[in-house]
């Protein structure tokens, strides 16, 4: 089964919400106490997830606000050089700075983020910077879960949304849940649950759907059939070394197993999976396919010290789907 867009658009994808600065530690095994050097990278999960599209050979656009500084200036000039269109990306004139995350890798099972978010650039996207002629050039637009934590930039994709809704445009929301970024778990499942009855195509972890549903241990038939009530026509709800599942509409359920790799880091996962699934999606492939491209995509991004500098090209994405597949055809 194959899912359906609009074919006559200039862009296959357009991401709006955060962009920002990854510093990963470059030294293993250690806290980031006795960490002394890190990595740059950009950073933000709608940036990764553009960046990844970018590199598989989707045409892809951002609409976002950096800072009027050399992070922010850094951050467009990497999504420029990878082929995303930053036409849409505003700079910050009030002072806003870039948020920074420094990572730390005590092990491949023990990682963890620190992050500055205090009075970020992003977050401050004003809904007149929304731009309706850009968002319709879109086959799909892209939305992230932790712009929504704070105003403006809550309302300006709550706008975005209701212009894709308007002129026919898919929607995809990223979950992308952030617990230090908002005030409230009540919070956060009013805003959550907002998007997600707007949204087409929604990706997340179980962990991301029961902070949208404000509950523990939710299941997902429960999950899917709330959602198939409202917008929504595929979802995915992804369960870490157990597999990933696709729930279609027409009552169809996909799934794909866990890739096997040397894992380095366990940051990275979410953001390489949504852009090779949305890439093969986009690209024609059928839902199970697209699933086993997402999997794909992210053991080979936790295997590798960034996030998204570590995004892979289709061949090597293929060659992983192929190998295992091979390894696992009976004799």
């Amino acid at each position: 089964m194959k899912y359906e867009f609009n074919s006559d658009k200039e862009f296959d994808l357009i991401a709006i919400g955060r962009a920002c600065i990854d510093l990963n530690a470059v030294e293993y095994n250690r806290p980031m106490e006795q960490t002394m050097t890190f990595s740059k990278y950009v950073g933000g999960s709608p940036a990764n997830i553009a960046i990844g599209s970018s590199k598989l050979g989707l045409k892809a656009g951002f609409i976002g606000k950096i800072a009027d500084d050399q992070h922010g200036r850094f951050i467009k000039s990497y999504m420029q050089g990878v082929g995303i269109d930053v036409s849409n990306i505003v700079t910050d004139k009030d002072g806003h700075k870039t948020g920074l995350a420094f990572t730390e890798i005590k092990s491949p099972d023990e990682c963890s983020i620190l992050m500055y978010r205090d009075d970020v650039a992003d977050l401050y996207l004003e809904p007149s910077e929304v731009n309706e002629e850009y968002i319709k050039k879109a086959k799909l637009l892209l939305v992230s879960g932790t712009a929504l934590a704070a105003s403006p930039s809550r309302e300006a994709v709550i706008k975005a949304v209701q212009l894709a809704k308007k002129n026919g445009i898919k929607v995809a929301f990223e979950l992308d849940y952030r617990p230090y970024t908002w005030k409230s778990p009540e919070e956060t499942a009013v805003y959550y649950s907002l998007i997600a009855s707007q949204a087409e195509i929604i990706i997340g972890t179980r962990d991301e759907y029961d902070a949208m549903e404000n509950r523990r241990d939710g299941r997902n038939q429960e999950t899917v059939q709330n959602l198939f009530g409202q917008s929504a026509e595929l979802i995915v709800i992804k369960h870490g070394v157990d597999g990933s599942y696709a729930y279609v509409k027409s009552g169809d359920v996909f799934r794909a197993q866990a890739y096997k790799t040397n894992v380095l880091k366990t940051f990275g996962a979410g953001d390489s999976y949504a852009s090779a699934f949305l890439y093969a999606l986009i690209s024609g492939k059928k839902i199970g396919e697209a699933l086993k491209y997402g999997s794909a995509s992210a053991s080979i991004v936790v295997s590798k010290h960034s996030s998204s500098e570590a995004m892979p090209q289709v061949e090597e994405i293929e060659e992983l789907i192929a190998k295992n597949e091979k390894i696992e055809a009976p004799r």
